[in-house]
């Protein structure tokens, strides 16, 4: 098996729920207006540390997609999907972005994470992170 190597991104960051390994700047954000299947999601323009599965076409509420689910590069938990191609004009703004699920994530606050920091250790910690929910409360 070979090395795990994550990106750590700077500043405000969203990360996988599970393990802590950066997925997404605040500034990726496109939209909070998105929904899973469990629940909300996120719509991003770019993201780091994950893992595309095949391509599939779905059918989705706005119409038939095609998608890949995303795989977070450091617990293999699947935490969405990244559009392919999309059939309908309107939708077309989706491809080449990725839905988060709120779930799946956690936020950090803090700028003050070294830049060789690795999210992935024996012992995570969540100190300066919270849940979505509470982001929301503060205004983010």
């Amino acid at each position: 098996m070979g090395r795990l190597f994550l990106e750590p991104l700077d500043g405000r960051v969203y990360s996988c729920a599970c393990c802590g390994a950066h997925l997404a700047r605040v500034d990726d954000l496109v939209s909070k207006s998105f929904h899973s299947r469990s629940g909300r999601a996120y719509l991003f323009s770019a993201v780091v540390n994950l893992m595309s599965a095949e391509k599939e076409a779905r059918l989705m509420t706005t119409g038939l997609h095609t998608v890949c689910d995303l795989y977070c590069n450091g617990c293999m938990q699947v935490v969405g999907w990244s559009y392919i191609w999309a059939e309908e004009p309107s939708q077309k703004y989706k491809e080449g972005k990725s839905i988060i699920e709120r779930t799946k994530v956690v936020f950090s606050k803090h700028d003050d994470e070294s830049p060789d920091h690795c999210p992935i250790s024996p012992m995570i910690s969540f100190v300066g992170m919270t849940l979505d929910s509470e982001m929301e409360e503060d205004g983010c």
